[in-house]
């Protein structure tokens, strides 16, 4: 899912319901805080990503933001937080830990 079939377009729907998807530790909250724990596909498929995928990864991650959302997209470096992203994942693996978002 992640790595195996990059795309300049997203999937269909039916292939995206397909997925496996982060599942909730907390659902979302009257004040907006959520948190969901990455799946272990996911989490290994960061960790083990070159840096050639990773930049691959965030050039099609921005280009999907910048048709959505215009130029104003985002001020943040996408490839810097995927490689430092990668990194916890890495040691998630490593550790036998796992990945968890919080969101507010």
């Amino acid at each position: 899912m992640y790595f195996e079939e990059p795309a300049a377009e997203l999937p269909p729907i039916e292939q995206l319901l397909a997925w496996p998807w982060p599942e909730w530790v907390t659902a979302p909250l009257n004040d907006g805080v959520e948190v969901f724990a990455l799946p272990p596909r996911l989490i290994r498929a960061l960790a083990d990503a070159t840096s050639v995928e990773l930049e691959e990864l965030a050039d099609r991650w921005t280009a999907r933001l910048r048709s959505a959302d215009g130029d104003e997209m985002t001020d943040d470096d996408l490839l810097a937080v995927l490689q430092a992203v990668s990194r916890l994942a890495a040691s998630a693996v490593t550790t036998g830990g796992g990945l968890y978002s919080w969101s507010f």
